[in-house]
C-alpha cells in the first residue's frame, strides 16, 4: 500500500451474523475487491479500507486511513457503515417465523448485512447499474473515479481513487463521461449531477432524516432515476429498511418462490409490506442472494 495518509488497524469485537464475502459481493456496493487472504479492499468516503472477519473470534478487523478525532468516533463510523448495531439475529427470526421460504433464504445468506453507504456515490452507482452486470458496473465506476476523483494511493498495484464529488461531476460534460464507457447513462449522470448540485448536495446528504415519501419524490425527480434506482438508494444509503427494491432477480424470486407474476411489481410490493415489514429491504437482500444461489445451482 502506498497511501497518502497514515494507516491504522483496529478490531471491533463480538460481531456475529457477518460474512464479508456475502456482504461485499451482494450487489449493494461495487468498490470492494476480494484479496487472496479473503479480506476485502475498497474505498469508503474517500478513505482506503481493508476489512476482514474472524468467525472463530467474532471479530471484524479494519485497516484504514480514516482518522477521526478519537477512537470512539472511528468505531462509531465503521459500526454505522457495516450496520453492526442492528440485531440481525432477531430480524432473521422474525422474517423466518411462519415463512419456510424466507427461512431457507436467511439460512443461506446468514452473514448478510445492509451497508450504510454515502448517498451520492450510491445514487450514481445505481444509475450506472441499470441493465448491466456487476463486473461491468464495477469497471465503469472505477473508470469514473480514476478520471474525475482524487487519487488517494494504491494497493497491490491498483490505483485507489475517491468517488468524484457532486461538484466534480456537475462540471463534467457528457462527452468526457462517455469516455468511462457509460453508454447512454453518461447523459443521465451529467444531468443528475447538475440537479443535485443545485443545493450542493445538501438535501441528498440529509435525506435519511426525511420521511420516506419526500426522499422518494426527490430521487425520482432526478435524471435517470426510476423506482428501482430510487429504492436501492433509499435502502443502501438512507436507512429506509422497509423499502423493497425490485429488479430482474427479485422479480424472478417473487415469481418462483411466491407465485407472483414477474411483471406485477405492485403485487410484490404489497406482499412485502404485508409479510416482511418493517424489514422489507433486509428481506429483499436475503432473497436477492438466495435466488442467485438457486440460479447458480441450476446452471443459470
Amino acid at each position: 500500500m502506498a497511501p497518502t495518509r497514515e494507516l491504522t488497524k483496529f478490531a471491533i469485537e463480538s460481531v456475529r451474523d457477518f460474512d464479508a464475502a456475502q456482504i461485499f459481493e451482494s450487489g449493494q456496493c461495487f468498490r470492494f475487491s476480494r484479496e487472496p487472504d479473503g479480506s476485502y479492499t475498497g474505498v469508503v468516503r474517500g478513505c482506503f479500507a481493508n476489512i476482514s472477519y474472524d468467525n472463530e473470534e467474532d471479530r471484524v478487523a479494519i485497516w484504514s486511513d480514516y482518522m477521526p478525532m478519537s477512537d470512539a468516533l472511528r468505531e462509531r463510523f465503521w459500526r454505522n457503515f457495516l450496520d453492526l448495531d442492528r440485531d440481525y439475529r432477531e430480524i432473521k427470526r422474525a422474517l423466518s417465523d411462519k415463512d419456510p421460504i424466507m427461512e431457507k433464504a436467511v439460512t443461506a445468506g446468514g452473514g448478510l448485512r445492509v451497508l450504510n453507504q454515502e448517498p451520492w456515490e450510491t445514487l450514481i452507482s445505481f444509475i450506472i447499474s441499470q441493465n448491466s452486470n456487476i463486473p461491468r458496473i464495477r469497471g465503469c465506476i472505477e473508470a469514473l473515479c480514476a478520471k474525475f476523483g482524487q487519487r488517494i494511493g494504491s494497493f497491490e498495484n491498483r490505483g485507489l481513487y475517491a468517488f468524484p464529488t457532486v461538484a466534480e461531476l456537475a462540471s463534467a460534460n457528457e462527452e468526457s463521461l462517455g469516455a468511462c464507457k457509460l453508454g447512454y447513462r453518461a447523459r443521465y449522470i451529467a444531468e443528475a449531477a447538475r440537479q443535485v448540485n443545485i443545493d450542493g448536495g445538501a438535501f441528498l446528504d440529509t435525506a435519511d432524516e426525511a420521511n420516506t415519501q419526500k426522499a422518494e419524490e426527490y430521487l425520482l425527480s432526478l435524471s435517470g432515476v426510476g423506482p428501482k434506482v430510487a429504492h436501492c438508494v433509499m435502502l443502501f444509503s438512507l436507512k429506509k429498511a422497509d423499502i423493497f427494491p425490485i429488479d430482474v432477480w427479485i422479480a424472478r424470486a417473487m415469481n418462483r418462490l411466491y407465485g407472483i407474476a414477474e411483471d406485477d411489481h405492485e403485487a410484490m410490493r404489497a406482499y412485502a409490506q404485508g409479510h416482511f415489514s418493517p424489514w422489507g429491504g433486509i428481506a429483499q437482500t436475503y432473497l436477492f442472494d438466495y435466488i442467485r444461489r438457486l440460479g447458480k445451482d441450476a446452471g443459470a
